[in-house]
């Protein structure tokens, strides 16, 4: 499912349980569809991580080991 559709039915879902009339099954649409979304960001996320590099003023490459090491993982 596309983010933005993602996004708008869990708010869909977040209306229902605040009004009173969310369902189990929806309650439990609502956990799946968290989860996608979290699974999403953190990927989406850990890739920006993983193609930024960090330079100093005096041009120094300074990105720490952790986020070279895991490019080099992805890259293998």
């Amino acid at each position: 499912m596309a983010t933005s559709k993602l996004i708008a039915r869990i708010n869909e879902l977040a209306a229902k349980k605040k009004a009173g009339t969310i369902t189990e099954a929806e309650l439990a649409e609502q956990k799946e569809l968290r989860q996608e979304y979290l699974n999403e960001f953190r990927s989406s996320f850990k890739g920006i991580i993983e193609n930024t590099r960090v330079i100093d003023p005096t041009g120094a490459d300074i990105t720490p080991k952790e986020v070279d090491e895991a490019k080099k993982k992805k890259n293998q």
